[in-house]
């Protein structure tokens, strides 16, 4: 990208330091120095006003990027593609480069929502994929856009098939059951009756679901009762 040096000196000229320390804390797997320190509102606002369709392109073949905040506005622009080849490409593309919970967290192609039929092969491939932010993104997608219209109780197989001690997969996981028992209570609930899902997942699960403000309190009593301690 001819203009790189350029981006990467505007977005350091907003660089909040005590921003970034409160990033880093949250972000403990990154090197803080790959952290600039921006606002998300700021961000966007400028990635707006810096980029044009030739510069989007260019800025999406500079793989890996350098800073955390490069990421984020790489996902922003995949994800607002209207084509779906084109963003499923360059999904593919990026997905290897995705090392933290935000930047994956962040990664919503609108576009998806209007072809499941073809993203639901994608989501199993990911599924199955040795890398922590490959399967997040999977199980993020599954629950966007497959807990609803499109659900079928065959996708709570696939997540109860995760096996994972690795914290960022499990949280997405319980957290797709924590929807899912919000909107399939009760498919959702023999999972957790009949101990069904990874012992970490099924833990993190119960947790979430008590936390949530979408849950009745009566079904909260019952879940209470699947901890594992209580078995």
């Amino acid at each position: 990208m001819s203009n790189l040096k350029e981006l990467q000196k505007k977005l350091l000229a907003m660089q909040d330091l005590n921003y970034q320390n409160s990033q880093a804390q949250i972000l403990p797997n990154i090197d803080q120095e790959k952290i600039i320190g921006i606002r998300s509102a700021q961000l966007l606002e400028f990635a707006k006003e810096f980029f044009d369709d030739e510069s989007k392109a260019e800025f999406i073949k500079q793989l890996p990027h350098k800073y955390f905040e490069e990421n984020l506005i790489h996902v922003k622009i995949i994800s607002a593609m209207e084509d779906y080849n084109e963003c499923i490409k360059e999904v593919k593309k990026f997905l290897p480069y995705v090392d933290n919970w935000a930047v994956c967290d962040s990664f919503i192609p609108k576009i998806f929502s209007q072809h499941t039929d073809k993203l639901i092969q994608e989501i199993k491939i990911w599924l199955a994929s040795d890398a922590t932010y490959t399967v997040r993104f999977a199980i993020s997608m599954l629950r966007k856009f497959y807990l609803d219209k499109n659900f079928d109780k065959k996708y709570l197989k696939w997540i109860q098939g995760i096996q994972s001690d690795d914290y960022y997969v499990e949280m997405a996981a319980a957290w797709f059951f924590v929807d899912a028992l919000i909107k399939h209570y009760d498919e959702t609930i023999i999972l957790l009756n009949d101990r069904l899902i990874y012992p970490k997942i099924h833990t993190k699960t119960i947790q979430k679901a008590l936390e949530s403000t979408r849950i009745p309190k009566k079904r909260k009593e019952y879940l209470k009762t699947l901890r594992r301690g209580n078995w």
